[in-house]
Formats: structure tokens, C-alpha cells, sequence
């Protein structure tokens, strides 16, 4: 019993370690970000994508670890650019980028 409940706490704390260093992780992929934006060359439109596409992997794997399914974070998305949507939030006026994301989350599922 005593064997199995420290394995059991080893596991616990394995999570939370991986938890924080995908948190970590996310942090300086938006810093990263952050410093492309200042460079604004075509070279750093690549190193951009690779961190736009880097912290939305962070952030389903993240969800997965906390106990919530990929699907579970899509419906969740869908859900909230729909009210956006409905709201006519300044982004969807600006250019219906919500829509278009809501659409995209909608036939890919």
C-alpha cells in the first residue's frame, strides 16, 4: 500500500513538473513572438508561423494534461467565437476572422 501511494505521488508530481515546464514553454514562445514582431523581415515570418503553430501544440497538449480532451478545447473555441460572433466583437467586424476560425473548427471536425 505504502509502495503503491508513493508511486502514485511520483506520478502526481512527474504532472505537475511537465505542466510547468509546458507553461514555461508557452511563455517564451510568446516572448519569442514578441521579438519578431519587431523585426518584420520575410525571414521572420517563418521563425512566426513555427511560434504561432508551437504555442496552439502547447496549449492543447497543456489542456490534455489538465484533464480536458482535444475536443473538449474545440467545442469550447467554437463556442466562444459564436458568441463573439454573435456579439459583433471589433475583430469580427474588422475582417469576420472569428467566423472564419469558427468555420475552419466546424469542418475539420
Amino acid at each position: 500500500m505504502i509502495a503503491e501511494m508513493r508511486r502514485e505521488d511520483f506520478k502526481i508530481m512527474s504532472d505537475v513538473k511537465t505542466i510547468e515546464e509546458l507553461k514555461a514553454n508557452l511563455i517564451c514562445i510568446i516572448g519569442d513572438l514578441y521579438k519578431l514582431f519587431t523585426k518584420g523581415s520575410n525571414a521572420a515570418q517563418d521563425a512566426i508561423l513555427e511560434c504561432i503553430s508551437g504555442a496552439i501544440i502547447l496549449l492543447y497538449v497543456l489542456g490534455g494534461r489538465l484533464g480536458y480532451s482535444h475536443l473538449e478545447i474545440d467545442e469550447e473555441m467554437k463556442k466562444k467565437l459564436k458568441l463573439g460572433i454573435i456579439e459583433e466583437d471589433g475583430i469580427e467586424k474588422d475582417g469576420k476572422d472569428l467566423s472564419k476560425l469558427y468555420n475552419h473548427l466546424k469542418d475539420r471536425n
